[in-house]
């Protein structure tokens, strides 16, 4: 069962992690740490991602989240936190019908 609220404040997302840690769950938190151009959430948004692939907030949205999920999956196991980067140049933005590109940066660690 996926659970997601993009509208959550970050508090909410970081005690919900919180909630699945205490409940003995791996859990990883992924953050919006850049932004340039065309970007659905801003700097500082934050999802977090249960061992289950339970999910709270959002840091994009489409095949971004999903990219950032399965990250999130493999850094619970693994351990080593991870910066993604994703982008869209403003030409390969027009042939696909957006107005313009945009670059987010998601660093995902996981909760210890």
């Amino acid at each position: 069962m996926i659970d997601i609220s993009a509208s959550l404040p970050a508090d909410d997302v970081l005690a919900q992690a919180l909630d699945w840690k205490n409940q003995g769950k791996k859990v990883a938190i992924a953050t919006v740490i850049s932004t340039w151009g065309s970007a659905p959430r801003p700097a500082g948004s934050q999802l977090a991602v249960d061992e289950d692939g339970k999910m709270v907030g959002s840091v994009s949205g489409g095949c971004v989240e999903g990219a950032v999920i399965q990250e999130a999956l493999g850094i619970m196991e693994r351990g080593a936190p991870k910066m993604l980067e994703f982008g869209v140049s403003n030409d390969e933005a027009w042939e696909v019908g957006l107005a313009c590109g945009g670059k987010i940066a998601v660093f995902v660690e996981k909760l210890d």
